[in-house]
């Protein structure tokens, strides 16, 4: 079996993380000695996960994925602090549960724009950086089952996820021999504060059998993890309490 790559040194941007998925995977590359930018929307969050895991470690960008120049901002203080970008995580989503009339005009274009455009910002602005090294890198894109099986209550929240699918295989064929890999990581409910009061309640009782952001982070650093000749593309996930 070929030896796990090496993550000293590489540097990663992770955007929605101040929370969750994107606040779990920035501990686990830190801890395998990777270097993070990490974007989100509260500054007292970001702060709080930059002293733990140490300045030397870690920069912290407040930022709306929504935002081009906000994407290109966080991607600039990676390559200004550690002089190069080798991965993109774009993993900031939210979600919200009801019928196609149940919320806003405003509730389905913030759902939709932070998904989808929010997705295709954060991959516009990190590859130029991550072209340069000429090292190859990648693009791993935290989506969600949903993606493939849309459900009653999230046809928005599952159309959003269907564009990441079709942008991530498209992106695959694109950018491959260039030497970038595209992975798209796709759990299933995750016990995470993602749509708490929007359609979930902090005390769901589904969340005790439910994936943990440890779980789908663990995934996210694997896939980093993989030698340069291998690449993921799709990897779905679900606990063994959750039927498929």
């Amino acid at each position: 079996m070929p030896a796990s790559r090496d993550l000293t040194g590489t540097v990663v941007v992770i955007t929605g993380a101040t929370a969750g998925i994107g606040r779990e995977t920035a501990r686990q590359l830190v801890a395998k000695g990777a270097k993070v930018a990490l974007g989100g929307r509260r500054q007292e969050r970001l702060d709080e996960l930059v002293a733990e895991l140490g300045a030397d470690n870690a920069v912290g960008v407040v930022m709306d994925v929504r935002s081009p120049e906000d994407n290109a901002r966080l991607v600039a203080a990676a390559v200004d602090r550690w002089g190069r970008l080798d991965s993109v995580v774009p993993n900031a989503g939210v979600g919200m549960y009801g019928g196609i009339l149940d919320q806003t005009d405003e509730d389905l274009a913030f759902m939709m724009d932070t998904n989808y455009a929010g997705t295709v910002w954060s991959v516009r602005a990190a590859l130029p950086a991550i072209l340069a090294t000429g090292d190859g890198g990648d693009v791993v894109i935290v989506s969600s089952v949903a993606g493939f099986r849309g459900g009653a209550d999230e046809a928005v929240y599952a159309g959003t996820k269907h564009a990441q699918v079709g942008l991530a295989g498209s992106l695959d064929r694109e950018l491959r021999e260039q030497g970038v890999r595209v992975t798209l990581i796709c759990p299933a409910g995750t016990a995470t504060e993602f749509a708490v009061g929007a359609g979930r309640t902090e005390d769901d009782p589904r969340f005790a059998e439910w994936l943990t952001a440890e779980d789908v982070a663990s995934a996210v650093v694997h896939t980093l993890e993989q030698p340069r000749s291998l690449r993921t593309a799709i990897w779905t996930l679900w606990s063994m309490g959750q039927g498929s």
